[in-house]
């Protein structure tokens, strides 16, 4: 038995952050019903690399039951809200409004289902100065100064994954199972708001502290802007190794047993964090130079010894290939496809996912 066998969820949704939180839902046992509109959730168009299908559709639609409506047709509304009189759960990331318009305001569904969860994902919140626009991964991320803190030192980037979006969809996934845990004590549903600015500015808590401490971060590609030496070195043959030095004692094994000088764990420029973030560039430096005489091979080697931090500064093949990446097999509509596990592993108890639907087509009135 799952955990949410019997819970039952109704998803209005688009996208990726809703459809990651239904997804999950839908991965722990929930009936998702995913309501689409007649022309089908617009993340079904994104690409066509799984099998002709959109690989963002195919990764956070498994395990969901699509009903196509046409909320503008009254027996399309009937049906919704007959969906919604026997769920659990109302999910839904439609424009601030736009579900009250159709009929179905959060004070009606208090009053009519008051056991029910509402949880409303948009850009901004439902209330503000800025509640009523458009939201898109890539314009929160700017929004939020995201992109100031990312990338290298000439330009601002994005991340390369669409972060905000799942960010968002994981907060609003773990509210949904707090608001679970409280309707078991109080019998009483909930009215869940998600604002994908508000996470995200959240997860800006670090560098905006800093800037307002008087120490604005700046871009530094990859490395770490108040940590040293944590960035990517080039040994005289092979990848680029990335290497992560967390404290005082880290840097005195580095300079010991992989840089062959013990005297700088005690120099003035190098001896603590502060020091060597301040002195960033001969600390690198020095790091970098040691990291010229060693093959790729022999570099990791000689770290994994000194049990350093490292990483290989991997593509997209290298993921591919990579000796730990766990996969799943899904089936849709096209034929299974193979995708990355979810992150959690629940020992002993092994799960399996459900199909990703095809778009139904509408009924007539």
């Amino acid at each position: 038995m799952l955990p949410l066998d019997g819970v039952k969820v109704v998803a209005i949704e688009q996208a990726v952050a809703a459809p990651f939180a239904s997804a999950r839902l839908a991965d722990a046992g929930a009936e998702v019903v995913k309501i689409e509109r007649p022309e089908g959730d617009f993340a079904r168009g994104y690409d066509s690399v799984a099998k002709g299908q959109a690989s963002y559709f195919v990764w956070l639609n498994r395990g969901k039951r699509s009903e196509t409506l046409d909320l503008a047709r009254p027996q399309h509304k009937q049906r919704l809200e007959a969906l919604i009189a026997d769920a659990d759960i109302l999910l839904q990331n439609l424009k601030p409004g736009a579900l009250a318009k159709l009929g179905f305001d959060k004070a009606r569904l208090r009053q009519d289902y008051p056991a029910l969860i509402v949880c409303s994902i948009s850009g901004f919140g439902e209330t503000g100065p800025m509640a009523h626009r458009k939201a898109y991964d890539l314009l929160i991320q700017a929004e939020a100064g995201l992109c100031s803190v990312t990338g290298g030192p000439s330009e601002p980037s994005r991340v390369g994954t669409s972060v905000v979006d799942i960010a968002t969809g994981a907060t609003a996934y773990a509210a949904i199972l707090e608001a679970l845990i409280q309707r078991g004590r109080s019998g009483q549903g909930a009215d869940i708001s998600v604002s994908m600015f508000d996470v995200i500015a959240e997860w800006m808590t670090v560098p905006l502290l800093n800037h307002e401490g008087g120490h604005s971060p700046k871009r530094v590609g990859l490395a770490h802007p108040s940590i040293a030496p944590y960035g990517v070195f080039t040994p005289a043959s092979g990848a680029p190794i990335l290497i992560s030095i967390q404290s005082d004692r880290e840097w005195a094994v580095l300079c010991r047993h992989f840089l062959e000088q013990p005297e700088l764990a005690d120099d003035p420029r190098f001896a603590n964090n502060v020091a060597r973030v301040q002195n960033r560039a001969q600390t690198d430096a020095v790091v970098a130079a040691a990291f010229a005489k060693l093959s790729a091979e022999d570099a990791i080697n000689r770290l994994s010894k000194a049990n350093i931090a490292l990483a290989s500064v991997n593509d997209m093949a290298g993921l591919a290939a990579h000796p730990h990446l766990r996969r799943i097999i899904v089936d849709t509509p096209a034929g299974p496809v193979a995708m990355p596990a979810p992150g959690a592993q629940f020992l002993g108890a092994a799960r399996s996912y459900g199909p990703v639907p095809a778009l139904n087509p509408v009924d007539g009135d």
